[in-house]
């Protein structure tokens, strides 16, 4: 145990990015926080931020910062997120509802951009809002699903034909970290004539992307994993330059259309990514990850990524040494060029010890049926934390 603890002291004491933990907000009685990657730390600049927004922007200037400034948001955010984050142009990306919202009009808008195909591709394994809209949007279209039971390329290939209007996966699996080979499968589904519709949930501001070089069609994102967010931040939409004059918002709303304010007799969409926005835009939610996003283009998603690497790495030879003698199984890949920012155990125990867990100011999250997983956000855990938390879960094992 104590060359593990030397080894958490090293790697913390060699991390460049360890003076960062100390913008975030800290809380009494949490002994590790595994779990940045469902819900980020708040920054500790934000309370001000929010103070500020309130008496001045808000406050002071009242209704008369929708002119002065809070329109340009959702695309000036948009701009910031793809430039510090997606490898994107500007114009492509715009902030505006919830991530089932914008994966319902993203996914929507595609298949409508297809006509004469009818069919669905997407994975059994996706996160549960991913396989309901789908599901939804297939009632609602009589078009039909077809499943995967695994994503790679292979399965892919042999799912995509004439009659696949798109392909919807997640880029990191929201329960293995699984890495998908994204340039690779968006190439496979575009030689069939499909669109790509890409979730990077589990992928933004933890794993370095490049949109426009990988030829991605659309993809969306949440905000309130590795962007810090906050709770309920507004989620994100790309739209590939090419086509934006193609595909059409399916949900068409005032905010969306060319002139807002000309409360004209029928819709015209705006240009650029903005048609994509519906109703007006949730301008608070936007306050803390602007202040996030800087962080992460100081901190660089280069760098970001080798210490997500380095902790992912580190929580799997604890888990190694301190739990696979009590039946744990590390279900993340070992390879790290195919993990995302968090690892998966799994043990049949984990939803009575996740509890147990919280109890005693140690927070992971469980996902059913047996896994407990590590969430790792860069900027704001350590080694010495990670240690801390799974040395907890043996204790309670």
């Amino acid at each position: 145990m104590s060359l593990i603890a030397d080894r958490a002291s090293a790697l913390d004491d060699a991390d460049p990015l360890a003076s960062y933990r100390s913008l975030f907000v800290t809380t009494p009685g949490v002994v590790a926080y595994l779990d940045g990657n469902s819900l980020g730390r708040p920054l500790a600049a934000t309370g001000a931020r929010l103070a500020e927004f309130v008496g001045g922007a808000w406050g002071d200037r009242l209704i008369r910062s929708w002119d002065e400034e809070w329109m340009d948001w959702p695309t000036q955010v948009g701009d910031r997120i793809a430039s510090v984050c997606l490898g994107a142009a500007p114009g492509q990306v715009v902030v505006a509802d919830s991530t089932s919202v914008m994966l319902y009009k993203l996914a929507r808008a595609a298949l409508a951009g297809r006509p004469g195909r009818t069919e669905i591709v997407a994975d059994t394994g996706n996160f549960p809002t991913d396989r309901f809209v789908l599901e939804g949007i297939a009632a609602e279209t009589g078009s039909t699903l077809r499943w995967l039971p695994a994503v790679s390329l292979d399965t892919v290939r042999e799912a995509v034909s004439e009659r696949t209007a798109l392909v919807l996966l997640a880029h990191v699996d929201y329960r293995s970290a699984e890495i998908a080979d994204l340039p690779a499968i968006t190439a496979a589904a575009h030689a069939a004539g499909a669109l790509v519709l890409w979730d990077l949930c589990h992928a933004v501001g933890a794993v370095p992307l490049s949109l426009d070089a990988d030829e991605v069609d659309l993809a969306v994102g949440c905000t309130y994993k590795y962007l810090n967010g906050g709770p309920g931040s507004p989620a994100f939409g790309y739209v590939a330059a090419r086509l934006l004059d193609e595909l059409r918002q399916p949900i068409q709303g005032w905010m969306g259309a060319a002139d807002p304010f000309a409360m004209g007799p029928s819709y015209q969409p705006a240009a650029g990514a903005r048609r994509f926005l519906s109703g007006t835009p949730p301008i608070l939610g936007m306050l803390p990850m602007r202040e996030m996003l800087t962080l992460v283009e100081q901190a660089t998603m280069t760098a970001i990524r080798e210490k997500s690497v380095a902790l992912t790495s580190f929580a799997i030879r604890v888990a190694d040494e301190l739990l696979t003698p009590h039946g744990v199984a590390v279900s993340s890949p070992r390879d790290p060029d195919r993990r995302g920012g968090h690892v998966m155990l799994d043990h049949p125990s984990f939803r009575e010890v996740t509890a147990r867990l919280w109890q005693r100011g140690v927070i992971p999250d469980f996902r059913p049926p047996t896994g407990l997983r590590v969430g790792l956000s860069p900027l704001s855990t350590g080694f010495a934390e990670v240690l801390a938390g799974l040395t907890a879960v043996a204790d309670e094992l």
